[in-house]
């Protein structure tokens, strides 16, 4: 590789935490295989390869997230979504929120069953592909967020807790057209430790 492509290169997919085969039977292997290694790949490197010679060189993936548009911020959301989606899955998560995340479950939810139960029907209702959110607003009130193709919480002055991709790339594979099916099973990887971390420290 000669210095003028690795200049090219800011931006290399994150390693994951676990194997690809680490999620089963919720999320196959040959899913983690077109989902991170061929999807997420193609969206760093479109992502490298718009920002060359630009000056979102020179930006953090966050700050080209909240300051482009058009095939930058598409290709840049999607590297942001996708990183932080693999990241708060785990092969031993923790299994239910704990301390300030589930006080505030429960006061903006009820429970974690109707939250639970709100992402399935938020998820299943968006047309097209996109993101379902968990968030949290300034005011430390959590809502759900569903948001077509890239977009992100950060882009509404919110801090993203939890990403449900819905997108069929994440779940053809394994579910076909069983969107609400896939969601369900993903309860079983997400790590609420990793949610609990990503709350507003006030």
């Amino acid at each position: 590789m000669n210095s003028s492509v690795k200049e090219v290169d800011k931006f290399t997919l994150p390693e994951l935490p676990y194997a690809l085969d680490a999620l089963y039977p919720q999320i196959s292997e040959e899913t983690m295989r077109y989902h991170y290694g061929k999807h997420h790949q193609a969206y760093v490197n479109n992502l490298n390869t718009l920002i060359h010679n630009t000056p979102y060189e020179n930006y953090s993936l966050e700050e080209i997230v909240l300051r482009s548009e058009g095939s930058i911020f598409n290709n840049a959301a999607q590297v942001w979504n996708h990183t932080f989606y693999f990241e708060q899955l785990s092969p031993f998560p923790q299994d239910v929120p704990m301390g300030a995340l589930a006080e505030a479950i429960v006061r903006d939810f009820g429970s974690l069953e109707n939250l639970k139960n709100e992402i399935i029907r938020t998820a299943t209702a968006l047309f097209g592909s996109g993101w379902v959110w968990l968030a949290c607003d300034k005011r430390d009130r959590l809502a759900v967020l569903p948001m077509q193709n890239a977009g992100n919480p950060l882009t509404h002055g919110m801090t993203p807790l939890l990403a449900v991709d819905v997108w069929e790339h994440a779940y053809y594979i394994d579910y076909r057209n069983r969107r609400a099916d896939s969601i369900g099973a993903l309860w079983d990887r997400i790590d609420w430790g990793c949610i609990e971390k990503r709350m507003p420290k006030n």
